[in-house]
């Protein structure tokens, strides 16, 4: 369905500026609330925080009186909890489904903190803690633009729903029985995703595409038994020299990805100095980048593959030994118009036909994750104009290196709604990293960026 949207109104501009000053401080108190709770939904970790979480966020909506139901709804039988608020919209008003999610990723390393993860603490312009960027922010987010919604329009024609997943940071492996399931529930004319950020800080985004995921983990063998390497070496190939030189035939001597079969797009008109990216991913003196053109293109348009992972002895417990053979595991980021799976035979072919020594390939897991490229429409005009509205300048748009497959899948699921990927992080939010923070002006920005969409939204009608 497409609706009439002609430019914001004027008059929400000023009034969501107001609520925000004045409800800012009780929305960053109910952030620091989330943030307390270590909402885990890793396998083997006590599941009573990712409950605790979804009360407290089921309770926090609940709280607006504006729904007619909401409801904590497992993603499958003893799966994580998700919570799901809706309010049915107007004939001819659009349905507007709010996600984020609840889950965290684990704080890791706690001697890497300067502060306690899971107690939350404001230094200067930042809030830091695990989750209080990606992506309790991001509900908060949503909350704050139902409040408006319910405090500064006289009647409410636009449907709401809100859906909190409470599994994204394991990959959301029930994502799409969950959608399947919950079809009627979660049915929407715009979906507003708030899991992503801005290109810089003072910088609205909304981001347009993301890369695809392909990884995959295969052993390289070559004997059938490991040998004595002072007695065999330099006669008999080991799984380990097999190895480095099929992952080296991977990439060219500039490190662009070297296989046949990926698909790119051409560069970005946005584009940032070395300078930049060098600083942000903390590269050292005297290190060159990989990769050719631009910098943005590279890292949202280009494929990469990255090695994550050799089982092979450590260096502790290493010994004079040709190791028979050997495991390793490769993630791909493939481009925005690429497919998973013909990505993978293209990986796979290349494997196969460059692996040395006539040594033995097998292949064994891998995973999955489709890439988004976003289409122009009333939505993406909206959204432009409630970024700029909020922050002052003109929004980009915006790809992602990284991969968010359950973003693809609402397109699949759900083809006629349109997606916006927003967020609420900054490049130097580090998100799952030691140290994790929300920029505070991000955070009053967002919510009136969330809030004008939500208002403009209740003032559309279809075409």
């Amino acid at each position: 369905m497409s609706f009439n949207y002609q430019s914001l109104h004027g008059e929400l501009v000023e009034s969501v500026q107001t609520w925000t000053e004045k409800s800012f401080d009780s929305k960053l108190e109910q952030l620091t609330q989330l943030v307390r709770i270590p909402s885990l939904a890793w396998p083997g970790v006590d599941r009573q925080p990712l409950l605790d979480s979804a009360e407290k966020i089921r309770s926090l909506f609940e709280s607006t009186e504006i729904f007619e139901t909401v409801e904590i709804v497992e993603s499958a039988a003893n799966g994580t909890p998700a919570i799901i608020a809706r309010r049915s919209a107007k004939p001819g008003f659009p349905q507007v489904l709010l996600y984020a999610h609840h889950d965290i990723q684990p704080a890791g390393d706690l001697e890497q903190w300067n502060t306690e993860p899971f107690e939350p603490t404001i230094k200067g312009d930042r809030l830091f803690g695990r989750g209080a960027s990606d992506d309790k922010a991001g509900v908060i987010t949503h909350l704050a633009a139902c409040e408006m919604l319910r405090d500064l329009e006289e009647e409410i024609n636009v449907g709401v729903t809100v859906f909190i997943e409470g599994e994204e940071e394991i990959g959301s492996p029930n994502f799409v029985s969950f959608l399947e399931k919950n079809r009627e529930k979660l049915s929407a004319d715009l979906i507003v995703v708030a899991d992503s950020g801005n290109f810089e800080l003072d910088t609205p985004a909304l981001t347009t595409s993301l890369r695809g995921l392909v990884s995959l983990e295969f052993t390289v063998t070559t004997l059938d038994h490991p040998l004595h390497s002072g007695v065999f070496g330099g006669v008999v190939p080991d799984s380990m020299l097999a190895l480095t030189q099929l992952l080296a035939s991977l990439h060219d001597k500039s490190g662009a990805v070297a296989v046949k079969g990926l698909k790119s797009i051409n560069d970005s008109e946005i584009d940032v100095p070395e300078s930049f990216i060098r600083q942000q991913a903390g590269v050292l003196d005297g290190v060159e980048l990989i990769g050719e053109g631009g910098i943005v293109g590279r890292s949202w348009y280009q494929p990469s593959i990255t090695v994550i992972g050799i089982d092979n002895p450590q260096v502790a417990v290493s010994s004079n030994t040709l190791q028979a053979s050997t495991r390793c595991k490769i993630s791909a980021r493939i481009s925005p118009n690429d497919d998973p799976h013909s990505a993978l035979e293209a990986i796979k072919e290349h494997l196969l036909s460059e692996v040395p020594f006539g040594a033995k390939l097998e292949f064994f897991e891998t995973e999955l994750g489709s890439p988004y490229l976003a289409r122009e429409s009333w939505a993406t005009n909206l959204a432009k104009d409630a970024m700029e509205a909020a922050y002052g300048r003109p929004a980009i748009e915006m790809g992602v290196g990284g991969s968010i497959p359950f973003i693809a899948e609402f397109g699949i699921q759900f083809p006629e709604a349109e997606v916006l990927v927003t967020g609420v992080e900054d490049p130097d939010a580090r998100a799952h990293s030691p140290n994790e923070s929300q920029h505070l002006p991000t955070f009053r920005k967002a919510m009136q960026t969330h809030g004008l969409i939500l208002l403009q939204a209740n003032r559309i009608h279809a075409e």
